[in-house]
């Protein structure tokens, strides 16, 4: 789960712990890569809670979980379906209102 996955990273209390949970992520990350190569949303062509849950972790994963937490496998800005993604939700009417990308930093 990629949701999850971030703050397993982030919170491991040993070499152990991060090192599992760094492997699941990244799998996780690659799933939903897979998933949206194939199909417009996570749950297909039709926007669900399941996005909205997802567009906010993606959203912070490069410039906060990437810096704060190490996860550093993957990388939205490098990940054309993904990036794709996110901006396709951000630009849905009402969505960019709600980003404060300084304050999320």
């Amino acid at each position: 789960n990629l949701n999850n996955g971030v703050y397993r990273c982030g919170f491991a209390t040993s070499q152990e712990a991060y090192d599992g949970a760094i492997e699941d992520l990244t799998e996780a990350f690659d799933r939903v890569d897979t998933i949206l190569q194939k199909q417009r949303f996570i749950a297909g062509d039709k926007l669900t809670l399941a996005d909205i849950r997802l567009f906010v972790t993606l959203l912070r994963f490069d410039e906060v979980y990437v810096v704060y937490f190490k996860t550093n496998t993957r990388s939205v800005t490098t990940t054309p379906s993904i990036l794709n993604y996110l901006r396709e939700i951000y630009q849905m009417p009402g969505v960019a209102d709600t980003v404060e990308m300084e304050q999320i930093k």
